[in-house]
């Protein structure tokens, strides 16, 4: 054997296919290094709360959206860690294509979760600073680059890998 068992390499292309143990192996750590941000990004929300600036200058409404943001990121954290448990509970010992479908679709709903919650927040903070509804296009300039970095361009490099 030359060490390449389990792989199916393409011809003229530098991609391979790897096992399911390998793939549903990277799938998980993806999350686990996710996992720590969404983290301290929900710790950081939890604690602006508590901030006197957070009750005497923001407006009810921005509270408000706070909380839906802080709730969005709550739900991220959530839906990065269904995964481990779901490979927790379905068996240890083996890996399907439906784990790694769904853990896969729970890993991206998470990204798009948090970008609006992020995007949100990042309208409060902004309120405070400047407090002008301009802050509501750099909101949304701020999720266009969410979207763009983490959905637009993969989708574009894997059409054009499909196109090979």
């Amino acid at each position: 054997m030359d060490g390449r068992e389990g792989r199916e390499f393409m011809a003229g292309d530098d991609r391979e296919s790897v096992k399911l143990s390998e793939a549903a192996s990277y799938l998980l750590d993806e999350c686990r290094m996710v996992l720590p941000g969404v983290q301290a990004i929900f710790g950081f929300q939890l604690i602006a709360g508590f901030n006197q600036r957070f009750s005497e200058d923001l407006p009810h409404a921005l509270q408000c959206v706070h909380f839906v943001s802080l709730t969005l990121v709550a739900l991220a954290a959530a839906l990065v860690m269904t995964p481990a448990a779901y490979h927790r509970v379905t068996g240890v010992t083996h890996v399907s294509r439906r784990f790694l479908e769904t853990s896969s679709r729970l890993l991206l709903a998470s990204m798009v979760v948090l970008a609006i919650g992020l995007s949100l927040d990042y309208f409060v903070v902004g309120w405070l600073v400047f407090e002008s509804p301009w802050v509501a296009a750099g909101s949304a300039l701020m999720l266009a680059t969410f979207s763009t970095l983490w959905f637009g361009f993969p989708l574009s490099r894997r059409r054009l890998d499909s196109g090979n």
